[in-house]
């Protein structure tokens, strides 16, 4: 694989302008107004009508889709990526879901090569905050960013619970691993990621779990000249991510010790 060159990487930096952040966080709380039903236990699961979509499910497939059009929103400066995706883990409870899901140290076995170092930062009964080294490649473009995520559990009862995920800190890595490894400019970057939110939701039925994610990315907008060097990365990669994702965690439940009561 090809990575595109530091003095690459320069060319390519752009500023995260303050009408980008505030059309974001518009968009955010527009998803939050919408997420409120879901977290009184209304449709808890988004296919919670679509039979179709839990015969799959039950049937071994990890479902993800765009929440609208090709799951692209177009923001001043800046685009949105918002997938929504869902996996069954067979044969085993809630409690041993969240076993895995909390087990955030543990990530970096869990999501590798994707995740290379996970650090909690604080933790405080069903509060997270936790620091995360990710690293994306798509065709000849890497990039490597610490995001720092404040991560909020709550549960509904005993057999389901959700979590809400919002990026605090997103900072992009120059030259990982090496001497001259460096953080770029916060908000001054290539912007391949700029802020990303997550809602997922855990209902144990049918003899396992369901686990649904919703991920929400920003990132830079593409200039016409520079698509056909952007465009896998930033509209290709978090579909991409959020799948692999709900397969990896399916499998760490899978293979996890069993609980003892």
């Amino acid at each position: 694989m090809v990575v595109l060159s530091a003095g690459a990487g320069r060319c390519l930096a752009v500023d995260l302008k303050p009408e980008t952040i505030q059309a974001f966080d518009r968009y955010i709380a527009d998803t939050d107004a919408k997420m409120q039903p879901r977290w009184s236990g209304e449709h808890f699961l988004w296919f919670d009508d679509s039979s179709e979509i839990r015969l799959q499910l039950l049937a071994g497939a990890v479902v993800a889709q765009p929440i609208q059009g090709n799951g692209v929103v177009t923001l001043p400066g800046g685009l949105i990526q918002d997938w929504i995706g869902a996996v069954f883990v067979p044969k085993t409870t809630l409690k041993e879901t969240l076993s895995v899901v909390q087990d955030y140290p543990e990530h970096t076995q869990v999501y590798k090569p994707d995740v290379a170092q996970v650090n909690v930062l604080s933790h405080t009964g069903n509060d997270y905050t936790v620091r995360t080294r990710v690293i994306k490649s798509k065709f000849f473009i890497s990039d490597v960013v610490d995001i720092d995520n404040q991560i909020h559990f709550v549960s509904l009862d005993s057999k389901r619970m959700y979590s809400r995920s919002a990026s605090q800190r997103v900072v992009e890595i120059s030259n990982m691993g090496k001497q001259s490894e460096r953080e770029l400019p916060v908000g001054h970057d290539r912007g391949l990621v700029w802020r990303v939110n997550g809602y997922w939701f855990f209902e144990e039925s049918d003899g396992g779990v369901f686990i649904t994610c919703e991920s929400i990315t920003l990132t830079r907008d593409i200039p016409f000249l520079m698509a056909k060097l952007l465009s896998p990365i930033v509209h290709e990669l978090p579909a991409e991510a959020l799948k692999n994702s709900l397969g990896q965690t399916r499998n760490a439940i899978v293979n996890q010790p069993r609980l003892t009561n």
